[in-house]
């Protein structure tokens, strides 16, 4: 009996076996099936993102080819065009309209920038339509003399940065940048070219800032596309996590995180007073008075001497221009009177209007970011008087124009207690 009973327990055992090997081996087929058509699904999103927003080619044909017909011209297009000695490199787009690029133009490096027109998006199974262009050469048009386009650009100045009593030497500095061959005279495709480029605000204070050394230099450009000076370190401090864990860190780790990225203490005061001398620079400065409307740190970097740089200039505003805006902007509450990030007027709940006075000056929120990056890692022996300082500097109200001497003696101690730290060291 019991010899009978082992050759069954045996196929039952062997059959099981059989079984279970045939089910494994279903189950890594289908789990690498589903690999497969997850990682194809994956990598067919990431060149769909890809293609839609990384259209350099386009960007430069479109350029090249209005160069050739000699409807603009400028500093760049013979070595984008005919050399070849100008091109792209890493794509860093985020929009499919503002074209983003590392680039090299011989021994520079630099940042490429290009609008292209709107993509027009259409079903499957339709021609799609042509690219809608905005008609950016047209002016000047034929015919324009030279003492005409300086008065186009006087007033579009005028319009931007109010009414300024040197104007005229900033209408002179940007006829000498649209030279672009340097002949001595301005032709018309190369003022169309920079009539194109002064109608983007970024580049626009980029040429105003960028005297005093606080923003990328413009090495060259051709009709709106443009190089500038790359900036080896950025963001100001700061991680930038991988999408799928952002929304997994808690925010206050997130702000500890942030710090521990960043130089050494002496160099962070280096880089802060390099924001402080922005600040000052940019309240009452040559042109007027503007406002940062977006102080976060993606928007800074610094060189390889820690002197910071403002690398997206779209953060800032003229004041006469916010003053407009929010003039004309109608309110219930001061949650509707917001212009950019952080900048912020009251609402008149009289009236239904926003009041044009910022809420906070500049210095403000620059204290504001720079308080935890200069606070982490200071010297015991002045830590507690720099904390002071920012505190009372985070206090100002009202725009800097109301506390002139608040403003400028908080500014000044400020800058004095960082230089006392560092004049002594090589970083200084």
């Amino acid at each position: 009996m019991a010899k009978g009973l082992f050759p069954r327990a045996w196929v039952k055992k062997s059959f099981y076996f059989q079984a279970r090997i045939s089910f494994v081996r279903v189950k890594y087929l289908f789990l690498t099936w589903l690999t497969v058509l997850v990682g194809s699904w994956v990598l067919y999103v990431q060149y769909s993102a890809y293609t839609e927003l990384c259209r350099g080619h386009e960007c430069k044909n479109a350029i090249c080819d209005k160069y050739r017909r000699g409807i603009i011209d400028g500093s760049a297009c013979s070595s984008l065009c005919d050399k070849d000695t100008l091109y792209m490199s890493r794509c860093l787009s985020t929009l499919p309209n503002n074209q983003v690029y590392t680039g090299s133009w011989g021994d520079l490096d630099g940042i490429i920038r290009c609008k292209l027109g709107e993509v027009v998006h259409y079903e499957l199974g339709e021609e799609p339509e042509p690219r809608r262009e905005a008609p950016v050469f047209d002016k000047p048009t034929r015919g324009t003399s030279v003492e005409k386009f300086k008065e186009m650009v006087f007033n579009h100045l005028k319009s931007k940065l109010g009414e300024q009593t040197n104007l005229a030497s900033l209408v002179s500095q940007i006829l000498s940048v649209a030279d672009g061959n340097r002949d001595g005279r301005v032709s018309l495709a190369e003022a169309r070219s920079m009539w194109a480029l002064l109608q983007m605000d970024e580049v626009l204070l980029g040429l105003l800032l960028q005297d005093r050394g606080h923003t990328p230099r413009l090495l060259g450009y051709c009709g709106d596309l443009y190089m500038t000076e790359r900036i080896p370190y950025g963001p100001l401090y700061g991680l930038s996590l991988p999408w799928p864990f952002v929304s997994w860190v808690p925010s206050g780790l997130q702000r500890t995180m942030d710090q521990w990225f960043t130089p050494s203490w002496p160099r962070k005061a280096k880089i802060s007073m390099g924001l402080l001398e922005l600040v000052e620079d940019i309240f009452h400065g040559t042109y007027g008075s503007f406002l940062i409307c977006d102080l976060a740190a993606a928007h800074f970097g610094y060189t390889d001497r820690h002197e910071l740089r403002l690398t997206n200039t779209r953060a800032v505003v003229p004041e006469a221009e916010f003053r407009q805006t929010m003039r004309a902007r109608k309110c219930e509450t001061d949650a509707d009177c917001v212009y950019g990030v952080d900048c912020e007027t009251s609402c008149d709940l009289a009236t239904k209007r926003c009041r044009e006075e910022p809420v906070q000056p500049n210095l403000a929120k620059a204290c504001g970011t720079l308080k935890d990056y200069l606070l982490r890692g200071a010297p015991s022996g002045m830590r507690e008087e720099l904390e002071r300082q920012l505190y009372a500097c985070m206090a100002l109200k009202g725009s800097a124009g109301q506390m002139n001497m608040e403003h400028s003696l908080i500014l000044n101690n400020l800058k004095a207690l960082l230089w006392r730290q560092i004049s002594h060291t090589k970083d200084s």
